[in-house]
């Protein structure tokens, strides 16, 4: 008798290997094969693994599959270039970096990060966070903060904290939080990491930072992006469910199953594949599919 029906997962996680350079002899070296990576998965983290089949760029510098954190991790080659990379790419605005998945950083090529934008701003610029603060969803440190970015950007964080009024350590982590969500909102970005004298960043306008990015995200009708990223997502991971794709990029489970059936009936998807190892049936990508 021949093997059973369906793909073989062990074959398809070897696939997975090569794709997301969890192999020593594919291993990011250095700053230029680390952007050939970001560019060629769209979306990556960096040092978080996430169980839905999302690229890591850790992984990618140590070349292997979920490596253990080193014990002295400020020694570790590794983490040290993958610190790095996460620095300097942004900061040659290369690629695009921020807490954009669950309050986890990742680095998103700039040929992917319209769709994002449309997904979380739409149609907006920077100057309707007012809007936004009106409606409930957007807090008033935050709203502050944005008073102060719209009159002059960028600023170094001691800066910031000093227009916006604070300055006092007990409002540090209020600060923090709100730094956090303009992130999460693509109302603002990290531009710069300083180490001399001191070490600060250095906070400006997203829209002011990559102009181009966000004109394109502007332009991009919702149902184009949704499918534009879950498309992206497929074709990297090679497979997936409606529940998990939508978990990973805090989608709504409708819109996901409508871009999942538009790539099914383009035929760049493949519904109700067995993958001998998983439960159940899963979306494959036509090139996974064998």
């Amino acid at each position: 008798m021949g093997p059973p029906p369906g793909l073989a997962l062990a074959a398809l996680d070897r696939r997975r290997d090569r794709l997301f350079h969890r192999r020593p002899s594919l291993r990011v070296r250095g700053e230029r094969s680390a952007l050939v990576f970001v560019n060629a998965v769209g979306v990556c983290s960096t040092f978080y693994r996430f169980r839905e089949g999302l690229p890591c760029l850790w992984e990618a510098v140590t070349g292997r599959r979920a490596p253990a954190w080193p014990r002295h991790s400020h020694r570790d080659p590794g983490v040290g270039l993958t610190w790095e990379l996460k620095d300097t790419l942004p900061a040659k605005r290369q690629v695009y970096y921020g807490k954009l998945l669950h309050g986890r950083p990742v680095l998103v090529a700039l040929r992917l990060f319209p769709a994002f934008y449309a997904l979380v701003r739409g149609r907006q610029t920077a100057r309707d966070y007012r809007a936004e603060y009106e409606a409930g969803r957007l807090s008033l440190t935050a709203k502050r903060l944005m008073d102060v970015l719209i009159r002059r950007h960028p600023l170094y964080t001691r800066e910031l904290r000093a227009e916006a009024f604070l300055l006092e350590p007990g409002r540090t982590r209020e600060f923090e939080r709100a730094v956090a969500e303009l992130q999460q909102g693509l109302f603002i970005v990290k531009t710069e990491e300083r180490y001399e004298p001191s070490f600060s960043y250095r906070w400006g306008l997203l829209e002011a930072w990559l102009p181009e990015a966000v004109r394109a995200g502007r332009g991009l009708a919702r149902p184009a992006a949704v499918r534009r990223v879950v498309a992206n997502h497929l074709a990297v991971a090679g497979w997936g469910a409606v529940e998990a794709v939508a978990r990973l990029f805090g989608l709504p489970r409708a819109e996901v199953t409508r871009a999942m059936a538009e790539l099914v009936r383009s035929g760049e998807v493949r519904a109700g594949q067995v993958i001998r190892g998983l439960p159940g049936r899963w979306l494959v990508h036509r090139d996974w599919a064998g």
